[in-house]
């Protein structure tokens, strides 16, 4: 009888248990690694998510997704205090289509389509910059942003920067157009124009070994620099990290992607993974054991076989009991690996350390922990859409998806067809309604009649989160309004307060105690993003009014311009056992071997062969994404137990390959 053991219960390690139960293996091979009748698979969790009625938990389930409910209601209205939303997938086979695949095709695959909506940005987002307050549309070369940015660069979005840097190597036409071609750019791509000799970097620097920061400083300057990492409102944008990554990451040649969530909120996609966990296992007759408080403490192969040692939530850092496995997926971030080699590292044993072998400590060491921290608060009303506030949140779009065509009776099929035909109409937010209603009429070269009118701009109306962007510490605000499943129910608003990254972390952190409260708990030890959402202190909530105050009422206003909240939580992402929001690669890294390899350490030492797999975000084409955490699981699958894939490949690599094997 075969034993598979999982160690984390966050998105790649519930898809692993799900593939390891529902995959196809078309060869005999693989069939000989399929889970069977009497078979075991466990799943360990550091924490204890809240999955079903029968498996409650302490919080949302998801990891670094966590869905928050006013009063912990899930009728209610909910904010995401984790990741918020995938890239949709219109089923597009082709190279070039857009959106995260394996993330559409779970969500389809779990009947979870008719709660997906869309989750667009506002196309005119309000700034508050050096204790300006200004949007984007007013932006002008007689109104520019408070920055001294060279060449008039003050003048337009801040974003504008990432292209000026973008454009040494990629532009919308010569620039890698699918995924696989991006995966060719990170360890090829160089800085292909002439540059003067005053630049730091010259024609011909490959871009993987060029840190992004030192590379926009040395083009856009200091006040550029800063009008960029202010401006776009990620830090996380903007650090040392490598440069043929974060073109992709930040670059605007791409096709617009259609941001999507699920009304139920986006934890729910992992209850609905582990309530299929559960059915799948019953019916196969395997045996599912889900180990809740639970962490991996050590791991190591002595004589072939994978001992693996474990320990209690309320004692993490001591081994509580010894198990063996057939084959172990470490299905968590960096940080919480780090601390499972850490329990090896300095002490002689017996048997193949693989964590600790140098070549995989370097690959380990590839990713950057990005700390991040949110604050989610609601309100009785939706004030930062009042007529009273001198800066309100220009939430308001409008936007044609497929639902909007099927609802428009007053306009004939002809108008449908151009319509649904226009890719630059489609599924794109408007600001304005005027605008809106002008590039419908420019599509269908007809007037609309005031019916017509009426109809699409009732059926296409849509709010849009935002955000509002700040280089105060709250960075974002992001508008979620009264999304409560029960409309009957009172309406309650929720605003994330803060959505904000890298160093301005520890700007909140210390506000959770304030002040004449002296630290009882290291910080290694707290592990509150395991606890779930925790209610923000006084002195907190103070701050956040004061920083939202200026956004939305102008740098003179005082806190008491926004309203007294009815619930403030808080999730600080910079805490054990995750340590980040996100992470990035560093510079100076081939990412294709990386992800070749780290998937599967052993690969890495010459004459070994250990069925322990790195699966999850952190090491993946696509980091801070469930979609990374998905690939990453799914190539592991695929690759070394012949599960057949559950998407056509071939035009969207998992994971990049590598010139070096």
């Amino acid at each position: 009888m075969k034993t598979y053991s999982i160690f984390g219960a966050g998105a790649s390690g519930l898809y692993t248990a799900w593939r390891l139960l529902n995959g196809v293996a078309e060869t005999e091979e693989g069939k000989a690694k399929q889970l069977k009748k009497g078979d075991t698979l466990e799943l360990y969790d550091w924490g204890k998510y809240d999955f079903s009625s029968e498996y409650t938990g302490t919080r949302a389930a998801g990891a670094r997704i966590c869905t928050w409910h006013y009063q912990n209601d899930n009728t209610k209205s909910y904010l995401e205090l984790g990741g918020m939303r995938y890239s949709y997938w219109n089923g597009d086979n082709g190279g070039e289509a857009g959106g995260h695949r394996v993330v559409t095709t779970v969500i389809n695959q779990l009947g979870l389509d008719k709660y997906s909506v869309p989750f667009n940005e506002s196309t005119n987002p309000l700034y508050y910059l050096r204790t300006k307050n200004m949007y984007l549309n007013d932006i002008t070369s007689s109104n520019p942003a408070p920055y001294n940015v060279d060449h008039f660069g003050a003048t337009d979005s801040p974003d504008t920067g990432f292209a000026t840097v973008e454009n040494l190597a990629v532009t919308a036409t010569s620039g890698p157009q699918t995924r696989a071609e991006w995966c060719d750019f990170y360890e090829n791509g160089r800085i292909n124009v002439d540059l003067p000799d005053s630049s730091v970097y010259q024609k011909g620097d490959l871009l993987k070994d060029i840190g992004y920061w030192n590379l926009m400083y040395d083009q856009l300057g200091s006040e550029g620099y800063n009008y960029v990492a202010d401006g776009n409102g990620y830090s996380s944008n903007v650090i040392n990290w490598n440069s043929a990554v974060a073109f992709q990451s930040n670059n605007e040649f791409t096709p617009g992607n259609e941001y999507r969530t699920l009304t139920l909120g986006f934890s729910s996609m992992f209850n609905a993974l582990f309530d299929e966990i559960l059915k799948l296992a019953s019916e196969k007759g395997i045996n599912f054991e889900y180990h809740p408080n639970t962490r991996l403490h050590s791991i190591l192969q002595i004589d072939g076989v994978i001992h693996y040692g474990i320990a209690t939530r309320k004692n993490p850092n001591k081994k509580s009991a010894s198990k063996t496995t057939d084959a172990a997926w470490l299905a968590m971030p960096r940080y919480a690996i780090d601390l499972v080699a850490q329990a090896t590292r300095y002490e002689n044993h017996e048997g193949i350390d693989v964590l600790n072998h140098r070549k995989v400590q370097l690959f380990l060491e590839s990713a950057i922990m990005q700390p991040s921290y949110k604050v989610g608060m609601f309100f009785d009303r939706e004030w930062w859409t009042e007529s009273t506030t001198p800066y309100p949140a220009p939430i308001l779009s409008y936007e044609i998806t497929s639902d909007v065509l099927t609802q428009l009776s007053d306009f004939p099929q002809e108008y449908i067809n151009l319509i649904a035909a226009d890719d630059n109409l489609m599924e794109t937010p408007f600001a304005s309604a005027a605008d809106f209603i002008k590039a419908v009429e420019a599509c269908v070269e007809e007037r609309l009649t005031y019916k017509q009118e009426q109809q699409i701009l009732t059926t296409a109306k849509r709010n849009t989160i935002g955000p509002s962007v700040t280089d105060t510490p709250i960075r974002q605000v992001v508008y979620f309004g009264n999304n409560a499943l029960d409309e009957k129910a009172e309406p309650v608003y929720g605003l994330l307060a803060s959505y904000d990254d890298e160093s301005f972390t520890t700007f909140w952190q210390e506000l959770e105690l304030g002040p004449n409260a002296e630290r009882k708990i290291p910080i290694s030890e707290n592990t509150q993003p395991l606890d779930g959402p925790r209610k923000a202190p006084e002195i907190m909530v103070k701050m956040l009014r004061k920083q939202l105050a200026a956004v939305h009422f102008g740098p003179a206003s005082d806190y008491t311009a926004v309203p007294e909240p009815l619930e403030v939580s808080y999730m600080d992402w910079s805490l054990p056992p995750f340590n980040a929001g996100y992470h990035a690669y560093a510079a100076h890294y081939n990412i294709g071997e990386v992800q070749q390899n780290i998937r599967k350490p052993s690969q890495l030492i010459d004459g070994a062969d250990a069925n322990i797999f790195i699966v999850g975000e952190t090491y993946s084409n696509d980091q801070a994404w469930v979609e990374g955490a998905y690939c990453t699981a799914e190539s592991v699958l695929n690759d070394f137990f012949g599960i057949k894939p559950i998407i056509d490949d071939t035009n969207y690599p998992f994971i990049c390959p590598s010139s070096k094997k």
